[in-house]
């Protein structure tokens, strides 16, 4: 008998080499050969997608508050918050993605439906550009603007970056997941290289910006906007082909069913069953086995204490004895534990969700207000000309450099101090000093304008751009290094704590849930743009943001953001106290801690 016990445990921990454990398939369907599919054979592959993907999304979005004022004439407010929709509406239709995947394409599909949109549009952005938009030749530069364009032409470039937009929003959430899931976190090796993984694909994203940022950047900021638009086109076509190339390595997790649905089957049981009296303990509530559980998810949540309404949910009535000995279950009427601990789970990230908003408003000024400010500098280096949008290469090198210094350096120190199995610092932590860090950006950009306003050009009353200031652009520096400093510790951090503590069956809704951040932070942007400038620009004042800077107080907005961050980071610390991790069946250990906020 203990022979036979021996050899079936060894045949099992076999199987465990074999396959994967986390429960997911290769294209097949069938269960994936741990040799075969996934690691960073596949990893690498989507982090090269993802940087070409990243150089063709921001080889337009870099420059886009540029091409708004010399092509289509918008003066700076106007295009900023053009900008600011158009930025907001990429991540918001992240969610689009996001629900498709999860529920019915799985990722693969999705992300591969999404990159053809993405392509399609950027070709049509493209062709409406050089046919119709660039009139005269030549125009679109620092000093010839272009002629008048019909609504027609303005509708189809409407119609151009929308569609870039659909297509990178309802890809990017989902690639960040699919390339997790080539890593079987049940496998302690694999487990490692995953969390590594979003470090490397929050750098591929900015390797891939690095390039649109300057060369593709100097083109377009030379005029040459067609040619620009064209390389963004020919990259992403080039990152559909690598995607499709290594569809044989990949592997996936199948989709789970409408999240939706659940979520209101949980308020709607719980609301039925209000009346009822419940005993205490979790032994009077309902789970079903992993076979038969309809999720087709692969691991169970355990139960927590929080948001005890909704165990109600999951209560066994007398009536529901019977139809459980029957397989008659109405799941508008009782739900298993897991689906009901997955709706806590999505209450419980909604605040620290809320709370990184006002962060994203401070990230999303690097692509409007910065710029702006860039373009009233002096621009010249000896006898080179440095392009405004291309300032934004210091923020990726400062990514790229602080991902290397914080895990090589500060996270070996925090483990250290915190103690012996200690991971460091956690997410949420991190998190935190993410908007410390965003705070010093702003308070480093006002300081910046002032500075600029003090060797403005006051009589010069058509300079509105370049050359408006004897400040040389170099000093805006250090205002791009804190804010790449700031996303190695809140988006890196975001992506690993909503991948971690969203349930299986939820995997490309957390990613989507920090891309939806950008978004809203986007749209507060645009919002605070035009309330500043509505009340700004009373009994005839130029306002805080006029189209001549120089006549403005651009430096009050950055110090207003500095102020709104610390009230969110107080906001945000009390948010992070109160959380409480996800328990899934096999993943947590019981230091339940770990994920907490420790001030």
């Amino acid at each position: 008998m203990a022979v036979f016990e021996a050899s079936k445990e060894v045949r099992v921990k076999k199987e465990e080499e074999i396959f994967t454990l986390d429960g997911s398939v290769d294209q097949h369907g069938r269960p994936a050969i741990r040799q075969e599919t996934g690691k960073w054979v596949a990893g690498i592959i989507i982090l090269l997608n993802q940087g070409l993907a990243t150089l063709a999304f921001f080889g337009v979005g870099v420059n886009l508050v540029l091409f708004l004022t010399r092509v289509l004439g918008q003066n700076n407010a106007e295009a900023a918050n053009s900008v600011s929709k158009w930025t907001g509406t990429v991540y918001i239709f992240s969610l689009i993605g996001a629900f498709l995947s999860d529920s019915y394409w799985g990722r693969y599909k999705t992300c591969a439906v999404f990159q053809i949109i993405f392509v399609l549009g950027l070709a049509s952005l493209s062709l409406s550009s050089y046919l119709f938009l660039l009139k005269p030749r030549g125009c679109g530069g620092r000093a010839n603007q272009c002629a008048p364009h019909s609504s027609m032409e303005i509708g189809l470039f409407y119609l151009s970056i929308y569609l870039v937009a659909l297509g990178n929003g309802g890809y990017q959430p989902n690639i960040a997941t699919f390339g997790a899931d080539q890593f079987d976190e049940e496998h302690a090796h694999e487990a490692h290289s995953k969390v590594s993984f979003f470090s490397y694909f929050y750098l591929a994203l900015n390797l891939g910006s690095l390039f649109s940022n300057t060369i593709v950047g100097y083109f377009e900021d030379e005029g040459m906007w067609a040619l620009g638009f064209w390389v963004s086109t020919a990259s992403a076509f080039a990152a559909l082909i690598l995607f499709l190339v290594g569809t044989p390595r990949y592997r996936h997790f199948k989709p789970s069913g409408n999240p939706f649905s659940r979520f209101c089957q949980v308020i709607f049981s719980a609301v039925r069953k209000s009346r009822v009296e419940m005993p205490s303990g979790e032994e009077s509530l309902y789970e079903v086995d992993g076979k038969e559980y309809s999720m087709n998810v692969s691991r169970r949540m355990l139960h927590t204490d929080g948001f005890k309404c909704l165990d109600r949910a999951a209560f066994i009535t007398s009536g529901d004895f019977y139809n459980i000995e029957q397989s008659l279950r109405n799941p508008w009427r009782l739900c298993p534990i897991t689906q009901v601990e997955e709706a806590k789970c999505i209450l419980r990230l909604i605040p620290i969700w809320m709370c990184t908003i006002i962060y994203s408003v401070v990230f999303t000024q690097m692509a409007s207000l910065f710029v702006e400010q860039g373009a009233a500098m002096r621009t010249t280096v000896s006898n080179f000309r440095i392009p405004p949008a291309s300032m934004s290469s210091f923020d990726i090198i400062s990514v790229a450099a602080f991902i290397f210094i914080y895990r090589r350096i500060l996270d070996p120190i925090a483990s250290r101090i915190r103690g012996t199995g200690s991971k460091g610092l956690t997410e949420l932590q991190r998190m935190g000093v993410g908007l410390i860090i965003a705070v010093m950006a702003m308070v480093s950009a006002g300081i910046v304008e002032c500075y600029r306003l003090r060797y403005s050009r006051k009589g010069c009353v058509h300079c509105g751009a370049s050359s408006s200031s004897s400040l040389s652009i170099l000093w805006q520096i250090p205002q791009y290094v804190l804010v790449g400093a700031s996303e190695v510790f809140m988006y890196v951090g975001q992506l690993e704590f909503f991948n971690s503590q969203t349930p299986d069956g939820l995997k490309s809704f957390g990613s989507a849930l920090c891309m939806t951040s950008i978004s809203l932070g986007n749209y507060v942007s645009s919002l605070l743009v035009s309330i500043v400038m509505k009340i700004s620009t009373e009994d005839n004042m130029p306002g805080w943001i006029p189209g001549n800077l120089n006549n403005g107080h651009l430096d009050r907005f950055y110090f207003l953001l500095a102020a709104l961050t610390i009230i969110d980071f107080v906001a945000y610390v009390g948010c992070a106290k109160w959380y409480k991790c996800t328990k899934l069946e096999r993943k947590c250990d019981g230091n339940d801690q770990e994920n907490g906020y420790t001030a």
